[in-house]
């Protein structure tokens, strides 16, 4: 058996399919549904996309061939590799190439095979989108054609899903980054509070530290949830809220009412931020002396459709000193900030009830569609 000499360039080849990390994943739709058209396309039963690796042609779909891989001795797409972009053989048994391959012989042998290329960015080969059939044959112009730009197809999803994996794996990384900085400037915070003389100057250390942490919350929240350009607010909220209910002291319950809000991430972070913040003073000064309360967060469609309304309230005993921000608290400044951040509409209101701050600002406009 006349086996395909080895591709001039097989290491860098080789390489060049195992960074597509597609060996050996299961069936996937997209793919079965190019298989399935280019069979009915070329009319012929068997078709296959075919990644020849190093010792074995590997099917990523299959249709009419019934075996997930065959050895790389048995292989016709080895030889397809060695041509240009396409691999024509009317009559395999009439070909030296094909003539004694094992896969061709006897009755239900395979006679007819028709392979476009599968290739890189880099003009190297990993395999064939191929038809075959039990009988000698030939394609027509038109079902060449179809065949290649199938097989270019199928290499823009391969392409598609390697630079996710890359992006994927580089967030990751940025992950691991930002949280090793994270922890490692909380230390040095801590480090600095303990070494601090003066109530003052361990106060502001504490709530710089506060705020490093609150920082490191939003981030593993926007990681843990894979967010992209657009968050679920709502969703975000109710995770942030369930997190900060494990540090409420036990006389205050957290509660939260949302619904499916679309946002731009950076949107999210402030919003974030604020609960954060307005959450923390209230389990600090809303219920002194094992005073029970509870802390609500509300977020809702606001007075026009593409506006949202947060509301932030307890029902403590009040902050009249508000605005002034010294004391580390929430203050009137900093939620003025992020109300500028937001481009929104601030209100506080305080007195001996509780503390309430609402901030209704517009959803950025590429994100309104989503609700």
């Amino acid at each position: 058996m006349v086996s395909a000499a080895p591709h001039p360039l097989q290491s860098e080849r080789l390489a060049a399919l195992r960074a597509y990390e597609v060996l050996d994943t299961d069936p996937e739709r997209e793919f079965d549904e190019i298989v399935r058209l280019a069979g009915a396309i070329c009319g012929k039963p068997i078709t296959l996309i075919s990644l020849v690796d190093k010792d074995r042609q590997w099917f990523k779909s299959e249709q009419g061939l019934g075996v997930p891989q065959t050895p790389l001795s048995q292989s016709i797409c080895s030889h397809a590799l060695l041509t240009d972009d396409f691999l024509e053989i009317p009559d395999t048994l009439a070909d030296p190439r094909t003539a004694d391959n094992p896969l061709c012989q006897g009755e239900d042998g395979l006679r007819f095979y028709a392979g476009a290329l599968l290739i890189t960015p880099d003009n190297l080969p990993i395999g064939t989108l191929c038809v075959l059939d039990r009988k000698p044959g030939e394609l027509t112009p038109l079902q060449r054609d179809t065949l290649r730009v199938l097989a270019g197809q199928i290499m823009s999803r391969l392409e598609l899903r390697k630079a996710l994996n890359h992006a994927a794996m580089l967030r990751h990384e940025v992950d691991h980054r930002v949280k090793n900085s994270l922890q490692s400037l909380s230390s040095l915070v801590r480090l600095a509070s303990r070494r601090a003389k003066h109530e003052e100057t361990v106060e502001a250390l504490s709530t710089l530290n506060s705020r490093i942490d609150a920082v490191a919350r939003l981030h593993e929240e926007l990681y843990r949830t894979d967010a992209g350009p657009v968050v679920d607010l709502g969703h975000y909220i109710e995770n942030l809220t369930r997190h900060l209910a494990k540090l409420a002291p036990a006389n205050v319950a957290v509660k939260v009412q949302t619904e499916k809000l679309p946002v731009a991430s950076a949107q999210a972070v402030a919003v974030g931020t604020l609960i954060n913040e307005f959450v923390a003073n209230s389990f600090k000064h809303a219920f002194p002396d094992g005073q029970e309360g509870t802390v609500r967060v509300t977020a809702e469609r606001g007075s026009q459709d593409d506006t949202i309304c947060l509301i932030c309230e307890d029902d403590g005993i009040g902050l009249p000193d508000l605005a002034d921000s010294s004391d580390g608290g929430l203050g009137m400044q900093i939620a003025a900030v992020i109300s500028a951040e937001l481009q929104g509409e601030l209100n506080i209101h305080t007195n001996a009830d509780g503390l309430r701050i609402s901030i209704e600002f517009t959803i950025a406009e590429r994100h309104r569609q989503g609700g």
